[in-house]
């Protein structure tokens, strides 16, 4: 039988012994020699071809479980050549490793060779059977290497698709991992004790190679928990980037490296396949883009206080964040955006995940990864029901992973060349990912298709969006492959897709021209500058104007339902710091005001302004066109003590949801977000409000002072739109007044049409609860038809036109 010309297997790698390793490695002795003339005489399986060290050639077949019935193996050596006599006249005897028996080799059919069939009883596969060849004299025979004859039992090939761990109904698996770098690659099998495999499978480049994917598929895996790659020279376990299940993050020892010391860093992918889960009638709210109120949260921070007065085992877990599913009902919101939720290092934070296929296992009641993809499935599921969407932040551009080999988790270890950006980036300390290289685009592409298709996830919030439109080497590109794919994906984009500016990279958060495709929504930067700088008296008050109207100088071509607008975020000042802290030189960047006194106070002056400040915020960011965003804890007066690091948030304290400054913060953005629900025709928006709509005005009705660095003042005008498909439908204008000055200003109310009057509806200055206003007491607020109003220093006013009939 002609067998196909096949390099011996390579040297095994690591300290596992020819015979395999433990855990099952070592092969028992062949319960029997079949001698048969035919050869091979079955349809082979495998076939390898050895070359040996004096020139000869040994052919070994693997034809799989045995026929008759023994569920073993049969295995076939033939030697068609081996040159001088010893082998023909001497006789040739096969011992293999670990038995004492030998087996003698028999001429086949012809005399064209000898061969020798085992049969074995079936020991868990994989395993490796090793053997020696010897002749009559007791010479030994090995390969060209000087090594024993080893052939893998129990693998085959496999497929290159697709890539990571598949299993088949037969109880097959099958490995596939990309890396076009790697001269080598070993598939580590760990049994769960102790740090070393307990099997390694070499895997040979003319069998288990297709392009630049390496694959092998195994008949079995039982008995083992874990596997990891072995790649080119990297004498260590590396993370399939592909795997669905993984183990913990283990930072293990610190070792030297070029004179620094560095900790040791490993994750291993679990064996197990990701359990099934029942989704019931669970849909995708779907709801428009222009209607979403967004809240961003952290998973762990969010409940993990005690004072959450949840138990241990579900506080900072996403079991956890559902079980304040009431909260979030109250505020009005119906969209979750979560920090990072993909597996991320401890001591760096969540924006440098080290994996992205799967949740972070922390964030579950039990700690493990099938635990944390069944409760963020359970999370999802529950959102959902109550009609709120999930977001999640998401980190492509860089991750976890050092440059040293022991700080080689995964991609770097793999295939660095084709993941990383080669040179890296000028000012950027991390190196960063070659997000439109075909391999990372696709890996890209595969992880997010997967958290919408199995955790049902509602879209996605990009973090250092400007690295993502980097080419090969590091350059700008018009049209980045990577977002016009997402922007055009079947699946992706029927979901939200956000970029964000901000970069944990070079801490940078600079907004800039984004290629959109007019499917891309973005996070407003500006919108947050130039709130704050009005309110400081900083700012041009056309800029404000900008920002109200939804920001057309940045969403022209797509409508202000694209800008995500917020005052804070998780990196920098919280709100309530926002307005209490501004003299440190680190806080310049912030644009933050004190209102009067650094720090915590007892001034009761100071304290109501910084009350009417961040009821001024919350405010402008409401009646905004764009997609409010409030960040976790800006509704309870969170602190992190003027501090702008992201290390230095602390869990939510719900404690102070008791308060009376809290009740008053929450009932206002809950009275918020219903006007806005109301009053969608004017802030739930797809498309800008028409210029002759919008009027605007100085304090006595008055060409504002655009052109004046000193003007503080701004009032807004919105004539309701009628909608003519919609008989007899009636809309009432409303009118906005924004103070930043340090005085009052008269500001005079425009004419209405008789039977008409101002209601008022906020007013910032006012004590609580009359500051805000519903329509169950309007006549205490009504405001004579052409008249004058008050407003005191930083505050902002709403009225709404009403019927006096009403």
């Amino acid at each position: 039988m002609a067998l196909a010309s096949l390099p011996a297997l390579p040297t095994p790698l690591g300290s596992c012994p020819l015979g395999g390793g433990g855990g099952g490695g070592v092969v028992p002795p062949p319960r029997r020699a079949i001698r048969r003339p035919g050869g091979l005489g079955r349809a082979a399986r495998s076939c390898y071809r050895f070359r040996t060290d004096d020139d000869g050639v040994v052919d070994v077949a693997v034809s799989g479980k045995d026929g008759d019935g023994g569920g073993g193996y049969a295995v076939s050596v033939e030697v068609p050549h081996l040159p001088g006599a010893r082998g023909r006249d001497g006789g040739l005897v096969l011992r293999a490793t670990g038995s004492g028996e030998g087996v003698p080799l028999a001429p086949a059919a012809g005399g064209a060779c000898l061969a020798a069939e085992l049969s074995f009883d079936a020991p868990r596969s994989p395993f490796y059977l090793s053997f020696l060849l010897t002749d009559a004299a007791g010479l030994e025979i090995r390969t060209h290497r000087k090594t024993n004859f080893r052939v893998p039992v129990g693998v085959g090939p496999g497929s290159p698709t697709p890539l990571g761990l598949s299993h088949s109904a037969d109880g097959a698996v099958n490995f596939a991992v990309y890396s076009k770098s790697a001269n080598a690659v070993a598939l580590y099998l760990y049994s769960g004790d102790g740090d070393e495999p307990a099997l390694e499978i070499d895997l040979d480049p003319h069998i288990h190679r297709t392009g630049n994917i390496w694959h092998v598929s195994l008949e079995s895996i039982e008995g083992y928990v874990s596997y990891g790659f072995c790649c080119g020279g990297i004498r260590r376990p590396l993370l399939d980037p592909y795997a669905k299940v993984i183990g913990d993050f283990v930072s293990g020892s610190s070792v030297h490296d070029e004179g620094i010391t560095v900790p040791s860093m490993r994750c291993l992918a679990s064996l197990v396949g990701v359990p099934s889960y029942n989704w019931g009638r669970d849909r995708h709210p779907c709801l428009p883009l222009e209607k979403l109120v967004v809240y961003r949260a952290n998973v762990a921070l969010f409940t993990k206080d005690k004072s959450s007065g949840l138990p241990d085992s579900i506080a900072g877990t996403f079991s956890g964040l559902a079980a304040k599913i009431e909260h979030f009902k109250s505020l009005g919101v119906n969209a979750v955006l979560l920090e990072p939720v993909f597996p991320f290092h401890q001591v760096k934070g969540p924006y440098f995940p080290f994996h992205l296929f799967s949740p972070m296992n922390l964030y579950s009641s039990e700690g493990s990864s099938v635990s944390a993809i069944k409760s963020m499935k359970d999370m999802v599921k529950t959102m959902h029901k109550n009609g709120i969407e999930v977001l999640l932040e998401v980190v492509f551009t860089h991750n976890a992973e050092g440059e040293a080999e022991c700080q080689m988790i995964s991609m770097r270890g793999i295939d660095n060349s084709s993941y990383y950006i080669a040179n890296g980036i000028t000012g950027c300390k991390t190196s960063v990912l070659n997000c439109n290289h075909p391999v990372t685009q696709k890996l890209i592409l595969d992880s997010l298709r997967h958290w919408v298709l199995d955790f049902h996830v509602d879209g996605f919030c990009f973090i250092s969006a400007p690295f993502l439109v980097r080419g090969l080497g590091g350059e700008y590109l018009s049209r980045p492959p990577l977002l016009e794919a997402i922007a055009f994906d079947p699946v992706l984009s029927m979901t939200k897709i956000i970029a964000d500016p901000w970069s944990p990279l070079d801490i940078s958060n600079v907004q800039f021209p984004f290629p959109h495709w007019k499917r891309w929504a973005e996070m407003n930067t500006r919108f947050s500058i130039d709130v704050r700088n009005f309110l400081k008296r900083e700012a041009q008050i056309s800029d404000l104007a900008t920002r109200l109207c939804g920001s057309g100088d940045l969403f022209s071509t797509r409508g202000p339902a694209f800008s995500f607008n917020y005052v804070s975020r998780n990196s920098g000042l919280t709100l309530v710091d926002l307005v209490s802290f501004s003299s440190d030189d680190d806080l310049a960047s912030e644009l933050s005001w004190n209102c009067g006194e650094e720090g915590p106070s007892e001034n009761s002056a100071v304290l109501q302004t910084r009350l009417r400040q961040i009821r001024n915020f919350l405010f402008i960011l409401f009646v905004s066109l764009g997609i409010p965003v409030l960040n976790m804890g800006d509704e309870c007066g969170h602190s992190a003590a003027g501090s702008i690091s992201y290390k230095d948030r602390g869990p939510l304290n719900w404690r102070g949801m008791k308060t009376s400054f809290v009740k008053e913060v929450t009932r206002f953005i809950s009275f918020l977000t219903a006007l806005r629900s109301r009053r969608g025709d004017i802030f739930q928006r797809r498309e800008f409000l028409k210029l002759e709509n919008i009027h605007w005005y100085g304090s006595n009705l008055s060409e504002p002072g655009w052109d004046d660095p000193n003007s503080n003042f701004l009032c807004m005008h919105i004539n309701a739109e009628v909608d003519k498909m919609v008989a007899d439908s009636v809309r009432s204008d409303l009118y906005i007044c924004f103070n930043a000055n340090v005085e009052s200003v008269s500001a005079t109310l425009p004419a209405l049409a008789e039977g008409s009057m101002w209601v008022r509806l906020v007013d910032t200055s006012l004590a609580f609860p009359g500051f805000f206003s519903t329509e169950s007491n309007l006549k205490a607020q009504q405001v004579p038809g052409l008249s004058s109003y008050n407003v005191e220093a930083h505050t902002c006013v709403l009225f709404e036109s009403k019927s006096a009939l009403a």
